[in-house]
């Protein structure tokens, strides 16, 4: 998966929004798309688990700036979603964390 180009559809989707809120569901929307393209179990070498953790920490950083950018918005709703996102990359990272402490990556 090319992760620019999943990436890239982000904000094209947020700007047909109609809300702030909205853009911010949308974004956090497409996060979560990225996310559910990461295939943990096909971790195989060092590099596949860096790649893994790089697209964990961007996600996460992504979501935190939506956050702050969304501020004055944050509804219920887009509050929901981001901490959902927010626990399942850290789920994952603690998944990674398990290969990696368990001898399942190959160097």
């Amino acid at each position: 998966m090319d992760t620019f180009s999943a990436f890239s559809s982000i904000d094209y989707q947020s700007i047909r929004a109609n809300t702030p809120a909205e853009t911010a569901l949308k974004r956090l929307n497409g996060i979560g798309e990225v996310l559910s393209g990461l295939d943990i179990s096909a971790i195989q070498s060092q590099q596949d688990m860096a790649r893994a953790l790089w697209t964990l920490d961007t996600a996460d950083k992504c979501v935190r700036m939506i956050l702050t950018e969304f501020r004055t918005e944050r509804t219920k709703e887009v509050l929901r979603e981001a901490n959902s996102l927010i626990d399942l990359i850290e789920a994952a990272r603690d998944e990674v964390s398990n290969y990696r402490d368990k001898g399942m990556v190959l160097s």
